[in-house]
């Protein structure tokens, strides 16, 4: 039997829009909120992703796992070229700094901008599953990207807690996920 992880769900919401970074980061979080009543609708918006090829294989392993489930899963648009021209002038930041937080914020208001116009009054993502993304950015620009529609909050969950982070290496092995090795922009690419 899965272990239940102990989680508070903002306002008890059972209907949560999950910013969806890739497979193995949503996997043990999409786990944890099923088994908590909570069907989550898979938001895929991630136009850092380069290039497209990286993109698709991500996008079909996060559609794979969603279907296994009977989840929904919406694909935003892939811009990547928008998502880069707001990134200019931040290309040489390291990892954890000031293109991250830029970056989070894009998605998240993205993802907030779809909870408002579709009826989720809560959103969260699985960036915070990452051992290597930091938390206080992730929360800044979930509460700054749900600032802007009052009818959608952000719950700032640290998703690494609880065997959460060992449980999402089981279900990896489990369905045998694509798991990339570095975030996903050519900075971070380039980087590793």
């Amino acid at each position: 039997m899965k272990k239940k992880f102990e989680i508070e769900v903002p306002g008890g919401a059972t209907k949560v829009l999950l910013h969806a970074c890739c497979a193995p980061c949503s996997s043990a979080i999409i786990e944890c909120l099923m088994q908590h009543g909570i069907t989550p609708t898979i938001f895929y918006c991630n136009p850092n992703i380069f290039p497209l090829e990286e993109y698709e294989i991500r996008k079909n392993e996060c559609t794979r796992y969603a279907r296994s489930l009977g989840l929904d899963i919406i694909d935003d648009d892939y811009d990547h070229e928008k998502w880069r021209s707001g990134m200019v002038g931040l290309e040489n930041e390291p990892e954890r700094g000031g293109r991250c937080l830029k970056c989070f914020k894009y998605r998240l208001l993205r993802t907030a901008q779809y909870a408002h116009e579709h009826g989720f009054s809560v959103i969260t993502t699985t960036l915070a599953s990452s051992r290597w993304k930091s938390l206080e950015q992730i929360e800044e620009a979930g509460v700054f990207a749900a600032s802007h529609y009052p009818d959608v909050t952000f719950w700032a969950q640290n998703w690494r807690k609880g065997g959460l982070s060992e449980r999402r290496v089981q279900i990896i092995k489990e369905y045998g996920f694509y798991n990339q090795r570095y975030c996903g922009c050519e900075f971070s690419f380039r980087q590793d």
